[in-house]
């Protein structure tokens, strides 16, 4: 299993400058990747494209840029800019987002989820492979063609957890980004219905990358209880909490690699063993002396 860094947690007071160094930190430590959401008013393929100027080898992806706001050509002119700016090395994930962002901050209508997201390929991909589109479809459609940066076009993987997703990722992408997923729902929902939709499709074994909270501390109970106050909207979040009941646990808190060295360590191990190919971990400390532990229990692990 690669091991890589979600700095999505620097989006909270963004900075340009941080996140790149962040990248370049991170490659210099041998990590495997580095992963930015689309949460702030910072466009995240355009901060991982600055990033992939100043670094030679780790891969740079998006955990995940909502697509309910954004055209597939948008999203593709956007996607290729980041794939020639790092030299190949970008992955475009991608997600539906919510009901509740979708509505009440968008102010759109969340309607026939798996259409949009169906119709949203099927201009996306032929732009990033060959710059051409011809697709009308229910929700999104575009004719046309254009001159791409780059002809080598990045990996797209989609944030799937229900089945339905789950199976159009295997048919369609790279494989699955998830979050609030621990290692039963891996192992029991989201290994096995990717992978066969995979294997019907006649396509390679998708990536399961994986991402959570990893904090290395000798003291796990007031870590647990900030880790559930600052992510408690996410057990509230109907297909976060599916697959948290799949989990058998209230929050995220519960299924976050939080605890000493060997803990954290064993913990991704378990990830591994139910399936993950990738984990991305959200790097948390109390002080300096515990991020740093947690950033050596990663390197250990990688």
């Amino acid at each position: 299993m690669r091991i890589g860094i979600n700095a999505s947690d620097q989006l909270v007071q963004p900075d340009l400058g941080s996140i790149v160094e962040t990248a370049v930190a991170a490659e210099a430590d041998g990590f495997a990747s580095m992963w930015l959401a689309q949460t702030a008013l910072v466009d995240a393929q355009a901060a991982l494209g600055l990033a992939g100027r100043s670094t030679s080898s780790i891969e740079l992806g998006t955990a995940v840029v909502p697509t309910w706001p954004r055209h597939p050509h948008a999203m593709a002119a956007s996607a290729l800019t980041a794939q020639a700016a790092s030299g190949g090395r970008f992955v475009l994930g991608i997600g539906l987002s919510h009901r509740p962002v979708v509505e009440d901050r968008y102010r759109m209508t969340w309607e026939r989820p798996i259409r949009h997201m169906a119709d949203y390929l099927d201009v996306l991909l032929p732009l990033l492979t060959t710059g051409a589109a011809d697709h009308e479809g229910d929700v999104f459609s575009y004719v046309g063609e254009g001159a791409r940066p780059t002809t080598d076009p990045p990996a797209v993987m989609l944030a799937a957890l229900g089945e339905q997703m789950l199976r159009l990722a295997g048919r369609r992408t790279e494989g699955t980004i998830l979050w609030c997923v621990g290692p039963r729902t891996i192992e029991q929902q989201i290994k096995p219905i990717i992978d066969e939709a995979a294997a019907e499709a006649g396509r390679a074994t998708p990536r399961i990358v994986c991402s959570l909270p990893v904090w290395v501390t000798d003291d796990p109970q007031p870590a647990r209880d900030f880790v559930g106050a600052i992510l408690a909207n996410y057990a509230e979040l109907p297909s976060y909490r599916a697959m948290l009941d799949i989990e058998g646990v209230h929050g995220v808190e519960d299924i976050s690699l939080i605890g000493s060295h060997d803990q954290v360590v064993e913990g991704l191990g378990a990830i591994a063993t139910a399936g993950a190919t990738d984990f991305t971990a959200v790097v948390m400390g109390g002080n300096p002396d515990e991020t740093a532990a947690t950033r050596a229990a990663l390197r250990a692990a990688a």
